[in-house]
């Protein structure tokens, strides 16, 4: 592949990186991928702070989580200033609402890149409820799939409109867009609840933090739903040996027999439908209907 600097602000460095061992995979087969996913991602990344992860040396190297933006970052490149009550100082977030941002993570290995449930001009004020279903040994991704279409057949006796995608490890995510008239406080309680009420009809789920590990358990981690807390962005990559994507799905695509390493970096562009498109416009109200 060839990247042509003059279509972008950012200055590539290194594209012969090998970012992942086990397939040979190059830093500059990573900035392909995200440039041509862009269209589908940058929506879900706009006005929210970004969490990264970067792994500079390859996948099978130390990788580092980083909150603040990098010193000498590009002066156009966008940032969020809030103060974290628990690292108690100021934190500068990059925001990314531009295809040249990403590309920018993109050239300096980030190859996870993790979202808040807030946007930045109301960081207080989740637009994003989030189920994470985690399962432990010796449950498998076939048992992730019940409890993930239980929580769909509940929410849907509710009426709320719920989005679902693989974690790109061994989990799945949950999703509902709601309006911005909820505390980070409620939306978390909303998702405990679920997670107490699905504990009760399946053996499978637990839903208190205390047994999140306990072997042959699934948790409900309402604990995401946490200020300042975030989820692998949709289309993200994911550090595996695979390089796998945290993929939006259809809800008909969940039946047992599906791997969530069947959606990689060389499968996802592949696919026609984007299964999260309108997610953002489809707000609703946590109460019961």
């Amino acid at each position: 592949m060839i990247i042509m600097d003059e279509l972008t602000k950012v200055s590539f460095t290194n594209l012969e990186k090998v970012l992942y061992p086990g397939l040979g995979l190059k830093k500059s087969q990573i900035i392909e991928y995200y440039i041509r996913i862009a269209p589908r991602m940058l929506g879900f990344l706009k006005n929210r702070a970004i969490v990264m992860n970067r792994y500079p040396d390859g996948i099978d190297k130390e990788g580092f989580y980083e909150k603040d933006a990098p010193v000498g970052i590009p002066t156009w490149m966008e940032t969020f200033n809030n103060y974290s009550e628990k690292a108690q100082r100021e934190i500068n977030y990059i925001v990314c609402n531009s295809l040249d941002t990403l590309i920018w993570m993109a050239n300096m290995a980030v190859l996870e890149i993790n979202i808040t449930l807030s946007t930045i001009d109301n960081y207080d004020t989740p637009d994003l409820v989030f189920f994470d279903i985690d399962p432990e040994p010796p449950y498998s991704f076939d048992d992730v799939i019940d409890i993930a279409l239980l929580l769909k057949e509940k929410l849907d006796e509710l009426n709320f409109i719920s989005f679902v995608k693989t974690s790109g490890k061994k989990g799945l995510h949950v999703v509902l867009p709601i309006i911005k008239s909820y505390n980070f406080k409620q939306t978390k309680e909303f998702v405990h609840q679920f997670g107490k009420f699905l504990a009760r009809e399946s053996d499978l789920v637990v839903s208190e933090f205390r047994n999140s590990r306990d072997p042959g358990t699934i948790f409900i981690d309402y604990l995401q739903n946490t200020r300042g807390k975030t989820m692998i962005a949709p289309y993200s990559l994911r550090s595996e040996p695979g390089a796998s994507i945290s993929t939006p799905l259809e809800w008909k695509e969940l039946k047992k027999g599906l791997r969530p390493e069947e959606f990689n970096i060389f499968t996802i562009i592949k696919r026609k439908s984007d299964p999260w498109e309108g997610l953002l416009e489809n707000k609703q109200e946590l109460e019961m209907k």
